[in-house]
């Protein structure tokens, strides 16, 4: 089971959880949760008009050996207007634009969608039961 919760933070309300989303899914091949702004694909979605994220951003998704991976689909432009980083403990790692990378079995951490161009994020934190 991969469990995700989300929060919008800009800079009046950082530190806040209110408003906070939760989705979850079975660690079996071919499952799939999305990150992005289209309420009809996402099962976390952000707000409209923050336009840093995609219509789809975000994509976990169960491989065949119950591996979950973290995708940063690409998008219409050619350059991002965000940066995505993940964090397992200490360690803090970019996510390439269009890269893909593996969660740890059993980990938890955090994926941070940052706005290059204002003080918001979108906090993806993930919790990967075994």
């Amino acid at each position: 089971m991969l469990e995700l919760t989300m929060a919008a933070v800009s800079a009046a309300e950082a530190g806040a959880t209110a408003g906070m989303l939760m989705a979850d899914a079975p660690s079996e091949p071919g499952a799939v949760l999305r990150v992005g702004r289209d309420t009809s694909l996402c099962r976390l979605s952000t707000p409209d008009d923050w336009l840093f994220v995609s219509r789809v951003h975000l994509e976990f998704q169960c491989g065949q050996d119950g591996t979950w991976h973290l995708t940063w689909l690409r998008g219409s432009l050619p350059e991002p207007s965000s940066e995505v980083r993940l964090t397992v403990g200490e360690f803090a790692h970019p996510v390439a634009y269009g890269g893909s990378v593996a969660l740890p079995r059993g980990g938890s951490g955090e994926v941070v969608i940052q706005d290059r161009t204002a003080p918001r994020s979108v906090n993806v934190g993930f919790y990967h039961e075994v």
